[in-house]
């Protein structure tokens, strides 16, 4: 009991004077004396530093947001007219211009806010080196389980940034083919012939035809009797395709003359000419049907008939069958004096066996 009250009384604070109080005040505002202008010139850095990141992160998005609205604008002016026919449609310029002002805000507010966090560490002299270590490492480790949302991603950009194909285009892609639909960073839809509607990852795309830029071809063959007049044949043709070219809607989608070049085929009863014409882009399909159509009417008027085109097997030169076909092979059982025959013949009665 006397040792418990001995270690409670060793326990119990002892009094402070005042001269220690008074010494304990001092030392602290002299630390803080000290250091006050190291703590207000860091806390204006810092507010600096965060200010001016966030105006110049706003100004920067709203003059790329202006910028896409004035792209969207220029195309929609142009849009319905001669030009614009010429150029791309409005739903294709304004998804690209949009997913180019995604990309570039993404990239500006990181860069611009990351830059500004950085700063801001280093002037609380937090030492950076195991920090960019650590996301150095993070980013490779990340980079190895994503790459394939990375590949899809970057894929995505550089098919929007080089124009490759828009809204509206037919392409193949190679996994698949049809209409644009929808194009994405990282996802494009297709319209299948079907109707059928393709996911396309951008990053399986290893190459594409797109058959909706610059001009298309359009190509009809017309089979004729060989004893026809093909001079005369030559003549309706294309004053046929003179007279598509000056009717509504034709004159806009044939970008030149329609031109006959000449015999595309010789069969023994009949000709096959070729009729070609330039085209709008994603045109070439309706050219030909209407060419067709006023092909085979034209025809008709001047008596001139067309013909199916033969069987490939007719066109082989017929052989009479082959006169070895019911020709035994020949055998050794032919020949009485070969061993084979010999031993087949049968042993006449009364002569004793092995001799």
């Amino acid at each position: 009991m006397f040792w418990s009250a001995a270690l409670a009384a060793e326990e119990t604070p002892r009094p402070v004077s005042l001269d220690e109080a008074q010494r304990t005040a001092n030392d602290a505002a002299g630390w803080v004396e000290a250091n006050w202008s190291v703590w207000l010139s860091n806390s204006l850095r810092i507010i600096l530093i965060v200010v001016i990141a966030v105006v110049m992160r706003s100004l920067i998005r709203r003059a790329i947001t202006k910028l896409i609205a004035r792209m969207n604008r220029t195309a929609s002016a142009v849009d319905g007219t001669a030009l614009g026919g010429l150029l791309v449609n409005a739903e294709r310029r304004r998804q690209r211009s949009e997913a180019i002002g995604s990309v570039l805000r993404s990239v500006t507010s990181f860069l611009i806010m990351g830059t500004a966090a950085l700063t801001v560490l280093s002037v609380l002299q937090i030492n950076l080196a195991p920090l960019l270590a650590s996301a150095g490492v993070a980013g490779v480790a990340i980079g190895f389980g994503a790459r394939n949302l990375v590949t899809d991603f970057l894929s995505g950009v550089f098919m929007i940034l080089e124009d490759q194909y828009g809204v509206g285009d037919s392409i193949d892609a190679g996994v698949a083919s049809g209409e644009v639909i929808e194009v994405g960073l990282r996802v494009t839809k297709l319209r299948g012939t079907d109707g059928e509607i393709w996911y396309v990852r951008n990053g399986e795309v290893k190459r594409i035809g797109n058959l909706s830029q610059g001009w298309a071809t359009a190509g009809v063959d017309v089979q004729v009797r060989a004893d026809e007049d093909l001079d005369r044949v030559r003549e309706v043709l294309t004053r046929t395709g003179e007279e598509m070219q000056k009717d509504e809607p034709w004159t806009e989608r044939l970008w030149e003359p329609v031109e006959v070049l000449g015999l595309n085929a010789v069969y023994l009863d009949s000709v096959v000419i070729r009729v070609s014409a330039k085209t709008m882009p994603g045109k070439a399909l309706g050219v030909e049907r209407e060419l067709r159509w006023r092909i085979k009417q034209a025809l008709d008027a001047e008596g001139i008939r067309i013909v199916g085109r033969p069987a490939e097997a007719n066109l082989e030169t017929e052989s009479g069958p082959d006169p070895m076909a019911a020709v035994a092979a020949p055998s050794v059982l032919a020949n009485p004096a070969s061993p084979q025959s010999q031993a087949t013949t049968p042993i006449p009665p009364g002569q004793p066996l092995g001799k």
